[in-house]
């Protein structure tokens, strides 16, 4: 299996990819800095590349918007998401689930899950605690979104969702945003 290794110019950055088709294939680590702790990301590898895009897009937007939105759960809530556990959210056909988890003293990690049928997961991403909510705004705005996405036939079947960004639209950050912002 190979195995790869990114390294971001500043070195604060590091993109690994573990290729597991039943695991998370990409994982972020970002070191910590004077104004904030390390964190993470990671993503399995049927993670939608549109979503991963949305993440790295605003990660790597050397000026986001100071006015943009921030708050994880907004574009979910606009999307018609319901209520799911003690702080999660369900999209409106109960495939995909995004749950905070947390208490206000220990730091809040957030899980994306989408499944077929109750228990067969498709994909999971993770963002640890201290990830910049932006980036994780930016995921869940991308996979609120309800216009769908083309693909190709590449032979395979794929489960249909009805998620979709695009690189070129507004993208969801900001810099002033804490993680208390919901």
């Amino acid at each position: 299996m190979p195995r790869v290794l990114f390294s971001s110019p500043d070195q604060k950055a590091l993109l690994r990819l573990k290729p597991d088709p039943d695991d998370q294939w990409w994982t972020l680590h970002h070191v910590a800095e004077p104004d904030r702790p390390a964190w993470y990301a990671s993503f399995g590898a049927r993670t939608p590349v549109e979503l991963n895009a949305a993440f790295t897009d605003a990660l790597t937007d050397p000026a986001p918007a100071a006015d943009a939105p921030c708050v994880p759960y907004g574009a979910l809530r606009q999307a018609g998401w319901s209520p799911y556990g003690d702080n999660g959210l369900a999209s409106p056909d109960k495939t995909a689930y995004v749950e905070r988890l947390g208490t206000p003293t220990d730091p809040e990690v957030w899980f994306v899950t989408v499944t077929l049928g109750m228990h067969q997961k498709v994909w999971q991403a993770r963002f640890g605690a201290h990830t910049p909510p932006h980036l994780v705004t930016a995921f869940t705005a991308a996979l609120g979104d309800p216009k769908p996405v083309h693909r190709t036939d590449s032979g395979r079947s794929l489960p249909t969702l009805s998620t979709r960004t695009s690189s070129s639209a507004g993208r969801p950050t900001c810099s002033p945003c804490t993680s208390s912002a919901r």
